[in-house]
């Protein structure tokens, strides 16, 4: 993520119905709350709570069968150890894990990238129809630290997310994609979108953006992110009893999905930070290192995610959202 910060965070329950908004200007955080009660002590508190019961009846009706195979612990702290090394090895490495993982030469390729000396990693799963599924993560580091939170924390999981899908009936194309130089200003995911043709674009249904993994459970970044795609990670959260809360973080600067909304395609931002997890120091730091990782929270968030992109092949940019009159 982006070196710029100041706390603008909203907490929300996991079935984005607001229950708790926390707004905080400053480094260290001034304060207002609001607190909502999801008990139906109002007229706007019953519509949100029938909202949430029409929102799980229409997931439900789409999401009868979601099959995966997702990876042990192991494999995912075992990718997540091979950090090391610079920009350039850190795309050598990723490719080595796709390989390794199934994603075979004819289904890996290497996108240069104008500007930038490591390209864009591009493993593509293919599916049954011309629709697609992009995941992304950068794999770049910033000089300080070792880069593991951001973002090898993001980037060490796409192959294993493309293994969790890779035996399994789709429907989608599933492109699984490691940005380079999003430290520079997101320039591996500028550059990607820029070469889609109008075409490409609108067969995209759906891009997941990974950033900042494992400094706590599942985050989303809401205001960034298509609501549809945040309402259906936040029902499987609550169907495998896994946390997630809504966590936004505006004045971070940016990340790569942002160049996929410019495109109108629908986008969803997963990351990790908090107000303390921030005042921890560790992003763009000597403290962003392995053992910045909380391994529990790491693995609950690949489960969440493994499970999540699965269940996007159901998803359609035409699917509309339940509303209450």
């Amino acid at each position: 993520m982006g070196a710029r910060f100041r706390a603008d965070y909203a907490f929300r329950a996991a079935t984005i119905v607001p229950e708790h908004s926390l707004f905080l200007t400053g480094r260290r955080g001034q304060y207002a709350s609001h607190v909502f009660s999801l008990a139906p002590r109002s007229k706007s508190c019953a519509a949100a709570a029938a909202i949430a019961c029409l929102l799980c009846s229409w997931v439900s009706s789409i999401a009868e069968d979601i099959r995966y195979s997702p990876a042990s612990r192991e494999v995912i702290e075992a990718r997540l150890g091979r950090y090391a090394g610079n920009n350039m090895q850190r795309e050598v490495t990723l490719k080595q894990m796709f390989a390794e993982a199934g994603c075979g030469d004819q289904h890996i390729s290497e996108q240069p990238v104008k500007g930038s000396k490591p390209p864009n990693l591009i493993c593509t799963l293919p599916g049954s129809s011309d629709k697609v599924i992009i995941v992304g993560a950068h794999f770049d580091r910033a000089p300080e630290g070792d880069g593991v939170v951001d973002n090898w924390s993001g980037a060490s999981l796409l192959p294993s997310l493309y293994a969790a899908l890779r035996t399994v009936p789709r429907q989608h194309t599933y492109v699984f994609i490691g940005f380079t130089d999003e430290e520079e200003g997101e320039v591996g995911s500028h550059f990607y979108v820029r070469q889609m043709t109008k075409e490409q674009a609108a067969a995209t249904d759906a891009m997941v953006n990974i950033d900042t993994l494992g400094l706590a459970p599942t985050k989303v970044w809401v205001r960034r992110s298509d609501q549809r795609l945040a309402r259906l990670l936040a029902h499987i959260a609550t169907r495998m009893n896994l946390p997630m809360a809504a966590v936004n973080v505006d004045q971070v600067g940016s990340s790569d999905g942002e160049q996929f909304a410019k495109m109108k395609i629908p986008r969803i931002t997963i990351h990790s930070l908090t107000q303390e997890t921030w005042n921890a120091g560790v992003l763009h730091t000597s403290k962003d290192r392995f053992s910045a990782i909380r391994l529990d929270d790491y693995y609950q968030s690949y489960r969440l995610l493994s499970a999540y992109v699965a269940l996007l092949d159901q998803f359609s940019r035409t699917l509309e959202i339940p509303t209450v009159h």
